[in-house]
């Protein structure tokens, strides 16, 4: 099959033919009908996160089951499917509880050291970043890793639910708990970014700041929700949106990755409020924070979210419903339908900040 393969740790894939295997155990086979370019994936392609190359990223997937290993139990041929990142075993405690974000057996949906890889070049062992390896015309996935999505859903907008969709929208509504009337900051206005918007808008929030350097962003901020838009690059943006709100907004969301925005998260929050840090950042990163006047003082609660604390069993096909009953915008977040050869254009495209999402749709 034909993949965008990364081979070096320079932000370039190279679209090459791999081999991949017949699925095991639980592993669904998935024809992939679209994959979205998330900005986490350049991250892994240019930041040493310790993968083994060469490999396979991608990890916004929807397609079509075409085969299914013996012991899966959710699905079957035919099936129209999103894949995630978010990996779970199902039986430890977090999983147990509903937090299966928090898995501590993720391991378990991959295949075992003694076992073949499930994608090959030329017999020699490829990655497949995540589990998922969405940069390819089909992808090899545990069951645990897909959800089942109704057939009226394009794929495109299908496949922004396995990570740009529930990381936005489910760190308003799962991990903040936006609740009706509050006031919401979101920094860094690109895919998930607006999700967050989406996320907040639906929780009922009073009022929502879209933050983000470029002006043009502005009309795309507001058709999400967004009812405020603060130019980051033409002053301080903690003034700008505390001069919006008074004493600073509830919860305040970091979409970037850099220390900058995270720490200006912190401080647009009023006391006792909430600053969600969602970009990813390297992995020698750090922020500062003071401990007396930003934790004990200001009562700030500072965490770090990861897929937007969500259950993808329960929430891709949740966001799914509510993009079919015309309740989430997903149209407006593709920017381009793209080649898969067109990867790294598009991937450049994306750096600079001025699109929400290309999504590959033709192999």
């Amino acid at each position: 099959m034909k993949a965008a393969v990364l081979n070096e740790l320079d932000g370039t894939f190279q679209v090459e033919e791999i081999e991949f295997g017949a699925p095991i155990g639980r592993e669904v086979l998935v024809e992939v009908k679209a994959s979205g370019l998330c900005h986490s994936d350049l991250h892994f392609a240019e930041q040493d996160f310790g993968v083994p190359l060469p490999a396979v990223l991608g990890h916004e997937l929807a397609g079509i089951v075409v085969a299914v290993g013996p012991e899966v139990r959710e699905f079957v041929e035919g099936d129209h499917v999103v894949g995630s990142l978010i990996q779970f075993c199902g039986h430890c405690p977090a999983c147990i509880g509903g937090r299966t974000y928090q898995c501590t057996h993720t391991d378990e949906t991959l295949r075992g050291a003694d076992e073949d890889s499930r994608l090959t070049r030329g017999g020699t062992p490829v990655s497949q970043v995540f589990g998922t390896g969405a940069f390819a015309e089909r992808a090899l996935v545990h069951e645990n890793q897909l959800a089942k999505v109704p057939k009226e859903i394009p794929f495109p907008q299908a496949s922004l639910l396995g990570c740009g969709v529930i990381t936005g929208a489910g760190a308003a509504i799962n991990t903040a708990k936006v609740r009706p009337g509050d006031t919401v900051a979101v920094i860094g206005i690109g895919g998930v970014g607006l999700n967050v918007i989406s996320g907040a808008q639906l929780a009922g929030a009073a009022r929502i700041i879209a933050v983000d350097m470029q002006p043009a962003k502005e009309d795309l901020a507001r058709k999400f929700g967004a009812t405020d838009f603060v130019v980051a690059s033409a002053g301080d943006p903690v003034e700008a949106v505390r001069a919006l709100i008074e004493g600073g907004v509830d919860h305040a969301f970091e979409v970037v990755g850099i220390k900058p925005t995270s720490e200006q998260a912190i401080r647009m929050v009023r006391k006792g409020g909430g600053a969600y840090l969602i970009g990813v950042h390297n992995p020698a990163s750090t922020i500062d924070v003071n401990v007396t006047i930003d934790l004990l003082t200001n009562q700030v609660e500072l965490r770090g979210v990861y897929m937007g604390s969500s259950n993808i069993k329960h929430d891709i096909p949740k966001f799914a419903n509510l993009y079919l009953q015309g309740k989430l915008n997903l149209d407006d977040l593709i920017s381009r339908e793209i080649r898969i050869d067109e990867i790294n254009e598009a991937y450049s495209e994306l750096k600079k900040g001025a699109i929400a999402r290309s999504v590959i749709t033709s192999f």
